[in-house]
This record gives C-alpha cells, structure tokens and sequence, in this order.
C-alpha cells in the first residue's frame, strides 16, 4: 500500500538515492545473489561480465559428455579423521588422545586404512569400486593462510608467487582471447558458495557463473529470472522498481538456459535438507536437463575446526557423504553417473596433534577424495605420510603435489591435450594413475600462446590505455564498447611493425561516464578483448 503523496515522494527519494549509491557493478550483481559475475546481454551484444565460460565450448570440441564436479571443504579439512591411518594407529591415538576415531566407530577402507562411520554412505561406493583415496595431497612450504593456500590451490603457482589468475580462467583465456563480445551459448562451469575462488579467474576477468547460495540458483532455474515480478509495491517507487529488475533480469540470458535444463529434468526426492544436500540437487538435475557445463564446484564451508572438532566434523561429513551418496544415486536414474568425476578439495588439512580445545590447527597435508565410474576401480594413490616425521610446526610431510592430481585430471578426464595442460599450470607435473582413461582429446588448433597478441590495460595520467605488443607487422584496429553493447567507434585502426606500442582508449578526452567498458582488438582477423574502467 502507498503512503500520503509528500511521505511517498519523501521516502522514494531516500530509497531512489540509496539504491542508485550502491548501484555499482559488484552491488548490482549481489542483488541478484550473482556475486561480481553474469554472463549479460546489454541491448543486442552478449557481454560476459563473468558469467559465460569459455571452458564449455573448449571442451565441447571433444566427443564426450565428461563432467567435473569439485567439492571445496573450505576452511581446512581433518584428513586424519578423514582416512584413519589403521596401520600405525598407535602414533595416530597418542597425538590425538580425545578427539581420535576409535576402531569400533569406523569401518574398513583396507587393512590399513579406516573411515569413521559417519561416513558411511561412502561404504557401498567404495565396495562397488567408484572411490580413490588420494593420499599426503599438499605443496612445498605450505603458508597455513586460509586465503593465500586457496588461491594457490586455485592458480596452480608456487608458494609466494604473485599470480592472480585460476588454471581454468588462464585455459579459457588461451582458447576464447574474445570471450567478452563472443560468449559460448552454454555457461560451462557453474560455482556455488566460493564466490572469491580463483579458480576461474582469468587476467581482468572470473569466467564462472557464481552464486551465492543454492536458493539463488534455484530461483533462476526455476523461473529463468533472477528478480521476482510479482511482488511489487503498488506506486511509483514499485514501478521503477519493476523496471529495474525486468531489465536486470533481460540480461542475464543463461537463466533460460538453466531454466530449459532444470525443466528438462526430475527432481529426486531422497535429498536432506542441508546446504551441501541442495547445492548437489541443483547440480544433478542441470546435469540430467543436459545444461552442458562442463565443470561445477559446490561449497560446504565450516572445516575450520580450531574446537570441538568431534562433533563438528561428523556434522560436516555425514552431510557430505549422504549428499555424494544420493547425488550419485540421482544421476544413475538417467545413467548420467558414468560421465561424472567428483573431488574433493580443501586449501590444507588440520595439525597432526590434537590442541587444548578439543580441536586442530591448521595443517598442511590431506587426502583427497576421488568418486565415479571413471576410476576403474577403488583404491589408494600414493603415500600416506609418516607420522613419525613431522615438520617442525607438527604437520605431517605432504607426499603428493595436488598439481599432479589437477595435470592428470585435465588430461585423462577432461581429454584436454597435454601440451594446453602443462602451459595452463605453467610447468609440466606429473601425471598420477587415477585409472581414468582419456576417450577423445580436446581439438584445441586456436590454443597456441605463441600467437596469441599480448595486450593489457594500463591506467596511468587520467587515463586508460591498452598496451600491446607484436611478434610481426599487422593492421590493428581497436574499438570501444559500452555496458549496454553499443560499440563507441573506432579508437585506433593503423598498421605497425613489430615491436611494443601503448594506445590511449580516450585520445579526444570524451566526457565518457565512468563505468566498466570493453576494448575490443581486431588483429589478422582474429579478435581479443577485455574489460577496463573509466573513471571522471
């Protein structure tokens, strides 16, 4: 209901000015529950803010329906109570007094190796050969930082290396240099919950369609929007509004695509109702509506258990391994369970010694959990560290570089050609045997660093310009492109030689609006752009 003319006007001039404050780009898309992504239509041009992965159309050039489905355990997972060392149980039970897991409150892996019954779920799994246990997953030097470990198990760098790109967002770079004016017609890889990950990030750019939580991506899917239309205050501040949200909600062209795939497919009933049971409900039914992402990552976050770990872990991983067990089960009433890997990952596992308050410190090393059809088989991969030979903060020695597990995976699942694979982690790694078998290897023929043009942003003298350099003499032309797709002119269309050259994106000094803005270059007619932001 409206108030008297003189409030109303009062107080939409309040709530118009207060919306329009925070109406900047990360705001506008966290209204949405799209933290700083989207892939956008602005009037007639596909503009990929960050939505739209090009890891889906790279990968759609292999003959394969492969899914990846990474489970991130954030904030440190216990491997120790994970996969219990049976084999040297006497040194794990005396650095762990209280919060050990006793004999009779696991089940067998192995002679060697146990899990705690509040795993359980994961039981027929295994039996039926559909697990690896990757042991000791880690890297040198480990920091203890929750969030410089993340980024490093996302950017695939060494300790202490400034990079700031993902291993996905440098492959799809590699292979769409114009992604944001030619996006793919699928968004390839969907994140749920890990909206500061790396992973995905490219050089100005995060390539995955993130959410916040599952309710957000269950309303796109649901309805194919993004803002609810129907609950409206019925004045003029609920007309603009409307307005605003009915074009919010045109430009986020894959909600139809979700939405076509959620309605494709059934629901299934046998999920809990937990965040991690959610997340991989919503996942599974995109999978059976055939989205075609090719890569998702779901979030179960609380693995940071400094006190009180007992009941805190079973909590986290009895939900966790129910949730695999039925999304496993889910995906097998369409026989989708044979194209589907699932891993875990978490940025380090827990100290080896128990602390005062019923807990663990951060650790170092920790297994990683390995599910699907595509393994051949259970099993162990790799060593699990000595507990007798810990490192001088009490960590047990990671024995397996998780890089080696991401080259193999790229490899032998995805069917990504080795030679992207190595310049994508940007040094060759081991490939370990997970017992995956490549069918068909990703044809790449565009994906060659050598030439590609190298360009950047440069923002200097109250300016933007674009930096570029050439291997040979070319033609360059540069355009600029607005957010709502209206392509500004010409900024620069001569030919040079070879060499380095630094081009102004403003050089008449328009009054242009500060905001986000796309240059595009048209080099030997191949195309590559990115984004930039003015400022007044």
């Amino acid at each position: 209901m409206c108030e008297d003319k003189n409030i109303q006007n009062s107080r939409l001039g309040k709530k118009h000015n207060k919306e329009h404050a925070v109406w900047n780009r990360r705001s506008f898309l966290q209204a949405l529950g799209l933290a700083g992504t989207g892939s956008i239509v602005l009037g007639n041009l596909p503009i990929s803010a960050a939505t739209q992965t090009p890891l889906s159309a790279a990968l759609s050039m292999a003959e394969t329906d492969r899914v990846l489905v990474i489970v991130r355990l954030k904030g440190g997972n216990d491997g120790l109570n994970t996969v219990i060392p049976n084999y040297d149980y006497s040194t794990y039970a005396s650095l762990r007094p209280t919060i050990k897991i006793d004999n009779a409150n696991s089940f067998a892996l192995s002679n060697a190796f146990r899990m705690p019954n509040y795993m359980n779920a994961l039981q027929p799994i295994w039996s039926s050969g559909k697990m690896k246990v990757v042991q000791g997953v880690g890297y040198p030097n480990q920091n203890l930082s929750h969030f410089s470990s993340a980024d490093l198990w996302s950017s695939a760098a060494d300790n202490g290396s400034p990079v700031q790109t993902g291993v996905f967002g440098r492959y799809f770079e590699g292979i769409y240099p114009d992604y944001l004016v030619n996006p793919p017609t699928a968004p390839p890889a969907i994140q749920i919950g890990s909206l500061s990950n790396l992973l995905f990030t490219g050089d100005t750019t995060s390539y995955a369609f993130s959410v916040a939580n599952p309710t957000q991506l269950a309303q796109i899917a649901q309805s194919g929007t993004a803002f609810d239309m129907q609950n409206l205050p019925t004045c003029d501040y609920g007309a603009q509004l409307g307005f605003m949200r009915s074009v919010t909600n045109s430009t986020y062209n894959y909600a139809s695509v979700i939405n076509t795939a959620y309605d494709a497919s059934v629901a299934y009933a046998a999920y809990a109702d937990n965040d991690i049971a959610k997340q991989l409900a919503i996942v599974a039914r995109l999978i059976k509506g055939n989205l075609g992402t090719k890569v998702y990552m779901v979030t179960l976050d609380g693995f940071d258990t400094h006190a009180n770990q007992p009941a805190r872990h079973q909590e986290l991983m009895g939900n966790l391994t129910t949730a695999l067990a039925v999304f496993y089960d889910d995906l097998a009433t369409v026989g989708k369970d044979l194209d589907v890997l699932g891993m875990t990952i978490s940025e380090f596992g827990r100290r080896a010694e128990e602390n005062a308050s019923n807990g663990t410190d951060h650790g170092s090393a920790a297994p990683m959990l390995l599910f699907g059809e595509g393994l051949n088989g259970n099993g162990f991969v790799g060593n699990h560290p000595d507990l007798s030979n810990l490192d001088a903060n009490g960590n047990i020695q990671f024995t397996t570089d998780f890089r080696d597990v991401y080259a193999t995976i790229l490899e032998d699942w995805l069917c990504i050609d080795a030679t992207v694979v190595d310049t994508t982690l940007m040094q060759t790694y081991n490939r370990v045997d997970l017992g995956l078998v490549c069918t068909s290897v990703v044809s790449t023929p565009d994906y060659n660093t050598e030439n590609l043009l190298e360009h950047r942003p440069i923002y200097k003298e109250n300016s933007v310009f674009v930096e570029f350099n050439l291997a040979t003499a070319m033609h360059i032309k540069i355009e600029l492109i607005n957010v709502l797709g209206q392509n500004l002119g010409v900024i620069h269309n001569e030919r040079h030689l070879a060499g380095n050259y630094l081009v102004d994106l403003n050089p008449n000094k328009k009054r242009y609006t500060a905001g986000q803005y796309i240059y595009r270059i048209i080099a030997n007619d191949k195309a590559y752009s990115k984004s930039v932001v003015f400022v007044k």
